[in-house]
């Protein structure tokens, strides 16, 4: 039997000019990516503390003078470190101050002419709406990572020493963060930076720390005194949804609703109690725990600040005195 052969000629497709190859997620996700990657940079961190062994993680230059921002707990106990970014460049990394109860920290790469980031505002993200998470982690040429915002207003428990406090306002994404990411930006299907990752939440969840305006002002406080001045009153809360009548009387939805106050503590003191309703501090809206946080930051110990709560009902006015948040 005579049997012909056939030949298999394998071709490939002819490319599409321009990226039209790409869909237009593709294109939106690639795009923020060649934006950004440049900017981010991957820390390698060398401890003060002997037992404790070198560290890793990312870090955003915003200005082209190598100023960075990145998470507080990435260069906690820093003795020595450096910068590398997706050139090849490295160089060495000056902390200039840490915030542990934003989890925020700003340093800079000394001597480097970096590419910079634009600056959004995280206060206008929308559940469901796109973000890319973009890091750096250990020097493998950039990470990136796409997905949706989960959730906004989360909170994240932090340390600093022996006193434990709660990142309010925390953004939630189901963008995967890897380790080393942490201190990588998370931006905006429009490559602006509106979020520091710091923390893997479980399985499909990450979690990162706001750019906006409180935050803004916090790494400027970095920036000039290598410290955060802040007010303390000793409540924990979130934001709540005010009762119809009282949204109708104040124009407006929410307030933050107290659930814990802390015994002794300035608002324990000023006769704050948990289920109150804050709607006002020194005559100025609260609506949610970034408003109370606006106005904590650089507030100064020991002058008294007005409180209106919604208790029952009732609209009442307390006088606190915060201290000074060690």
């Amino acid at each position: 039997m005579h049997m012909e052969t056939a030949e298999l000629l394998i071709t490939a497709e002819p490319g599409a000019a321009d990226g039209a190859e790409l869909d237009a997620y593709s294109r939106t996700v690639s795009g923020v990516a060649e934006r950004l990657l440049p900017a981010v940079a991957s820390l390698r961190i060398g401890r003060s503390d002997p037992w404790r062994t070198e560290g890793a993680g990312s870090a955003v230059a915003v200005s082209t003078e190598g100023l960075l921002v990145t998470s507080a707990h990435v260069v906690a106990g820093t003795r020595q470190g450096s910068a590398t970014f997706l050139d090849g460049t490295e160089h060495a990394l000056e902390v200039i101050g840490t915030d542990p109860l934003s989890d925020l920290a700003l340093a800079r790469a000394r001597g480097a002419r970096t590419a910079a980031v634009t600056i959004g505002n995280a206060d206008r993200l929308r559940v469901g709406q796109l973000v890319v998470a973009v890091g750096n982690p250990l020097g493998y040429s950039g990470s990136v990572t796409a997905g949706v915002v989960s959730g906004t207003g989360r909170s994240l428990p932090t340390r600093s020493g022996d006193s434990r406090r709660i990142v309010e306002n925390v953004i939630q994404t189901d963008a995967a963060l890897n380790p080393g990411n942490s201190g990588g930006a998370l931006a905006d299907a429009r490559g602006r930076l509106i979020g520091i990752n710091t923390a893997v939440a479980g399985v499909g969840l990450g979690l990162a720390v706001p750019i906006n305006p409180v935050t803004i002002q916090i790494l400027n406080a970095l920036l000039r005194h290598g410290r955060v001045s802040r007010g303390y009153l000793g409540i924990a809360g979130g934001s709540r949804p005010l009762p119809p009548a009282a949204a109708a009387r104040l124009g407006r939805r929410d307030a933050i609703g107290i659930m814990e106050v802390v015994a002794g503590s300035p608002a324990d003191r000023a006769g704050l109690r948990a289920g109150d309703l804050i709607v006002e501090v020194d005559g100025r809206p609260i609506r949610k725990t970034g408003d109370l946080q606006a106005q904590m930051v650089g507030a100064a110990a020991g002058r008294p600040v007005e409180v209106q709560v919604l208790r029952e009902e009732r609209l009442l006015r307390f006088t606190a005195v915060p201290t000074e948040l060690p």
